[in-house]
């Protein structure tokens, strides 16, 4: 993490106060933003590809992802 990333006290403050619903649907749409830039970026590599392919690929990238 860079310097100017580090998550400040009110950052934190704000995650903790937060539900755990509340987080963790926050983390699904982060995950599924994560998911339409890729596919935004394969499609810009890509343009001949398929929708169906792109979605494959999408698939087959997040499938295999490590943490």
């Amino acid at each position: 993490m860079l310097s100017d990333e580090q998550t400040s006290p009110e950052q934190i403050a704000a995650l903790r106060a937060m539900t755990g619903s509340r987080r963790w649907h926050l983390a699904e749409q982060l995950y599924w933003s994560a998911r339409k830039i890729k596919a935004a970026g394969l499609r810009n590599q890509h343009p001949d590809w398929s929708e169906a392919r792109l979605n494959d690929a999408v698939r087959q990238i997040f499938s295999n992802a490590r943490t």
